[in-house]
């Protein structure tokens, strides 16, 4: 697969180096990547999302999920010493690890696993600081003219006299 050229990017721009990165590396994944375990992406609400994974098989404790630099990563691994001897073997319990990139201030609320699907809700809180303000304009009461620097001399030196 040909690779993107993304240096114009980087010298045009700051601050999107993850945003570049994340681009790289979908370009240039491995097209054959397993489509296992399946999963769903759900919006709830406007900044409320839930990623649901099929997982049936994998208990709790053979589940593993984290965080890290805006990549959720979840990883099952089912650790038998034992192999069963099957008659026939149509059920998927394999390892695997599944990544998903997050947008900035999205934030793991909550997971669960019910009935052979684990469900991550994710909710994206903005910070105050970065929510748009409303920013009001003051008026001058009764309109007061604003006078010069030289007449307001002029009328301290009348004063005084």
């Amino acid at each position: 697969m040909n690779s993107v050229d993304l240096t114009p990017l980087y010298r045009n721009s700051v601050g999107f180096d993850r945003f570049a990165s994340m681009l790289d590396n979908a370009l240039t994944s491995d097209a054959s990547v397993s489509g296992y375990p399946p999963y769903d992406i759900e919006m709830i609400e406007d900044n409320r999302y839930a990623i649901t994974l099929a997982v049936a098989g994998f208990s709790q404790d053979e589940l593993d999920i984290q965080v890290e630099k805006g990549v959720l990563t979840v990883k099952g691994d089912k650790n038998t010493k034992e192999k069963p001897k099957y008659l026939y073997n149509g059920i998927a319990n394999r390892t695997f690890e599944r990544k998903f990139n997050l947008a900035d201030y999205v934030e793991i609320t909550n997971a669960e696993l019910t009935n052979g699907l684990l469900t991550i809700d994710l909710v994206k809180e903005i910070p105050e600081a970065m929510k748009p303000k409303k920013i009001a304009i003051n008026q001058q009461p009764n309109a007061i003219e604003h006078k010069t620097e030289e007449e307001t001399k002029i009328a301290k030196t009348e004063k005084v006299a």
